[in-house]
């Protein structure tokens, strides 16, 4: 089935972010195998048997468990407890993997390919589990990722949803109060849980990149978010943070997810403060609306800063672009600018 995000761009790393970023999270299985995949993509075999599997999955699991303890919404899980009682020393790591190639890919397999109650068009592997097999096997798709410019990236993206969804279960917090902040001078999003203390999430980067399909939010260039990119690229605040005394001033918050995109460091040194033609208006809008169609945890802090309705979020936009207007003498656009597909 077809998301919003997919619509003008049935490209394979499309997919693959629909997958991580609009799949169900009733537990963090899909990040895990996510980043299994990732990681044995580059062996560039045409199956991969669950024993294989088992050691990148339930690794990465256990690297979230030591942090967070809480990694699916049921009340017990057969693959978790194994998990825990290896970090308690009280299993090996033969057990470990041998319970997890029994119950940890239970659901996954089928599910992961799912996105709003329907298979991706292009699927990335075929479950085998004939003749006492069990493996998938991998298709021409899931080969040609790791050929994508945008596969650098894919693996930071995985981590940073998973710490989102994983943060707003472990602290309890009931989704419409969860207020994520933006620390400019780190990069970084955080929140303060009841006790106002302080817990970082994740890379800015990080989190903005997938849904702006790994593209420069003006330009609509490749950009990378690898930590050790020479071209790394820029947050960018749309409507500059000259202007945030007005804004404030009505309510809003210009530090705000809804109002930070990333930009090609090349395009942002030219836009600096300026505001940018009102067409990208739309990106902007059409961007957070991604977030709230994923149900992810940023969704609720979009829509508490603006908005609780299309409608209204719409009409913020178009309020705080106009306030911006009347405090800055031109308009700007890139030099350099592709087709877009949001």
């Amino acid at each position: 089935m077809t998301t919003q995000f997919q619509i003008n761009d049935p490209s394979l790393e499309s997919q693959w972010r629909a997958i991580v970023l609009f799949g169900k999270n009733s537990a963090t299985y899909k990040f895990a195998f996510a980043k299994s995949l990732i990681g044995l993509i580059e062996k560039e075999k045409t199956s991969l048997s669950l024993e294989e599997l088992s050691m990148p999955f339930a690794n990465s699991i256990i690297e979230h468990l030591r942090k967070n303890d809480k990694q699916g919404s049921a009340s017990s899980s057969k693959f978790l407890e194994a998990c825990r009682g290896f970090i308690h020393e009280k299993i090996t790591p033969e057990e470990l993997y041998q319970a997890t190639e029994k119950y940890g890919f239970v659901n996954v397999i089928d599910a992961f390919q799912n996105v709003n109650g329907g298979l991706i068009p292009n699927l990335l592997y075929e479950k085998n589990f004939a003749n006492g097999k069990k493996e998938i096997v991998l298709t021409d798709n899931l080969l040609k990722i790791k050929e994508l410019f945008q596969f650098q990236n894919f693996e930071q993206e995985v981590e940073a949803r998973w710490n989102l969804v994983e943060t707003a279960w472990n602290l309890q917090i009931n989704p419409n109060l969860l207020e994520v902040s933006y620390d400019e001078d780190k990069s970084l999003f955080f929140i303060e849980n009841n006790s106002m203390r302080r817990i970082d999430i994740s890379s800015v980067r990080d989190s903005l990149n997938g849904y702006q399909k790994g593209k420069c939010f003006y330009s609509y260039q490749d950009i990378s978010i690898y930590k050790f990119a020479p071209d790394i690229c820029e947050v960018d605040h749309f409507l500059p943070h000259v202007n945030k005394l007005a804004h404030t001033k009505t309510g809003a918050n210009i530090n705000g997810v809804w109002n930070l995109v990333l930009a090609d460091s090349k395009i942002n040194l030219h836009k600096k403060a300026k505001i940018p033609e009102k067409r990208f208006l739309q990106r902007l809008f059409n961007r957070n609306e991604f977030y709230i169609e994923s149900k992810h945890p940023l969704a609720e802090t979009i829509i508490n800063q603006t908005g609780s309705t299309k409608e209204s979020r719409r009409r913020f936009l178009e309020f705080q672009y106009n306030l911006a207007l009347t405090n800055s003498i031109q308009t700007w656009k890139p030099d350099i600018e592709l087709k877009g597909t949001f």
